[in-house]
């Protein structure tokens, strides 16, 4: 038996054919989609990119107790149980996170890994004088990340220098050297189609549009102040680095039709997360509330243990469910400390795996789903507090926590998950926009692009509250979370 996860960063399942889009061409995603099963209730857990990978390492949800990190010493690593167990894991990823402070301990729990550069301002190569910058839409504030990615793209021009393209060819190597061996998980992970919306001419040109504004393919992450001619053009943007992705899963696509492996191989092709490209006047993602176009994502997954596939699956399903899920398959017991579900049966007869999804970043909005509606609990008072990170691994995502952070750490008792082992409790600051969005409710069959918020509805509120407390409860929500929420911490007192 092997398995193969494809996961793209940023994927948005509105603009997927099998999800209805009718003007992006990605004629390999609407191939993909007849090769194996849909999830039609697919969400994310933690945001952003590290702790959603963490989620997927760990099975387990990530943001009530701390924000972006590296995987802690007491946490269970799907890759690497699976490498304990000889089954051998490889990962060859351009998603430089990776080898930041933040992510550094993510890659080294695979038996081995290849690393590519060059995305998104990487660090990667050195140029003393100021390069030429063009004209361009926002982003002086992220002046020096801007100024990196401009010298890399200098180094990047034909297609096959581009980052995704040295990914897949590479995973692809992987996979033609091993064909014949058994026991092997590969996951081929792609940066794209994230910001910048860096793509090959020839698939820009699969796009044509007017547009003579200044230099658009990296929004900002904030409220929607472009015009209307900058909004359309980078959306064709992100298009056409979208169907960049399209061209390079056809390729994993054919390599699996010529060697045949869809008789033993597992096919995974994933997500960590959507991206606002104006929707709800808003860009990007982290800012604002999570809306669907953010937390509800695409998945595709074939089995061939079953055979299932061209149908569609309406079970609630989550990024969680994928360490427990390829643990099983290779017939690895799934550790106490595993939320998610092995989802084998999921995929061949719908089966349900949970009647409720949580979801969220630290320190905003904590969100449930039960696929009919949507309750996202803001922070009670502006100052969002109290609010603490529990790590023993104290990093953001490119810096060491400061002096300052550290200089009031307390130990906290273990938490069932940390084995036995005392956390460091450390006070988070800021996070003080999201109590002005306020606390929603949508209907999301009657309002799936979740434009009027629900009111006086008390009945259903109550129930999706009950519903939050009892998943932050089985995640061993620390009590603050529930203080900041303006919930009772118990739900035998119910309270909003």
């Amino acid at each position: 038996m092997k398995a193969i996860m494809l996961m793209f960063d940023t994927l948005n399942r509105h603009m997927l054919p099998p999800y209805g889009c009718d003007w992006i061409h990605a004629p390999n995603f609407k191939r993909l989609a007849e090769k194996t099963v849909t999830f039609d209730q697919a969400y994310v857990g933690s945001m952003p990119c590290m702790p959603a990978r963490r989620e997927l390492q760990t099975g387990r949800y990530n943001f009530l107790h701390r924000s972006w990190g590296p995987m802690e010493p007491f946490d269970d690593s799907m890759p690497e149980l699976l490498k304990k167990n000889g089954v051998y894991t490889h990962l060859v990823t351009d998603h430089q996170h990776y080898w930041e402070d933040g992510g550094g301990t993510y890659h080294t729990r695979y038996s081995s890994f290849e690393l590519i550069r060059g995305q998104e301002g990487d660090p990667w190569k050195g140029e003393v004088a100021e390069p030429e910058l063009p004209e361009m839409v926002a982003m002086k504030e992220m002046h020096q990340l801007i100024r990196q990615d401009w010298i890399n793209r200098t180094y990047i021009r034909e297609e096959k220098d581009f980052p995704q393209a040295q990914t897949m060819e590479k995973g692809l190597e992987f996979i033609r050297h091993n064909r014949e061996a058994d026991r092997w998980f590969l996951q081929i992970e792609t940066f794209d189609p994230h910001e910048p919306f860096y793509a090959p001419q020839a698939y820009r040109d699969l796009y044509p549009h007017t547009y003579e504004g200044k230099h658009f393919d990296w929004p900002p992450y904030g409220p929607v102040k472009e015009t209307k001619e900058e909004i359309e053009h980078v959306r064709y943007e992100y298009a056409a680095l979208l169907s960049m992705c399209d061209h390079y899963l056809g390729k994993v696509l054919d390599t699996m039709d010529e060697l045949d492996l869809w008789k033993d191989t597992m096919l995974i092709v994933n997500t960590d997360h959507g991206y606002l490209l104006g929707e709800h006047d808003w860009w990007a993602k982290t800012i604002m509330p999570f809306y669907n176009e953010i937390a509800h994502m695409p998945l595709f997954i074939w089995d061939p243990r079953n055979g299932a596939c061209n149908e569609r699956r309406q079970s609630l399903v989550q990024t969680i469910d994928l360490a427990p899920t390829l643990l099983r398959y290779f017939g690895v017991d799934i550790p106490p400390d595993m939320q998610g579900k092995d989802l084998e049966h999921t995929i061949a007869q719908d089966k349900e795996v949970r009647e409720a999804a949580l979801f969220g970043l630290h320190g905003a909005h904590v969100n449930v789903t039960d696929g009919k509606y949507v309750y996202m609990r803001a922070p009670l008072s502006k100052d969002n507090t109290p609010l603490y990170n529990y790590t023993l691994m104290p990093t953001h995502m490119r810096s060491r926590f400061s002096v300052q952070e550290l200089q009031e750490i307390r130990l906290q008792a273990p938490f069932s998950f940390t084995k036995d082992v005392q956390t460091m409790k450390i006070r988070a600051a800021g996070y003080n926009h999201y109590h002005s969005f306020g606390t929603l409710l949508y209907d999301l069959q009657k309002d799936p692009f979740q434009q009027n918020p629900l009111t006086n509805l008390p009945e259903v509120e109550w129930r999706m509250i009950e519903l939050l407390k009892r998943l932050m409860e089985e995640n061993e929500a620390p009590a603050e979370q529930y203080e900041r929420l303006g919930l009772a911490v118990c739900c035998t007192t119910l309270q909003a």
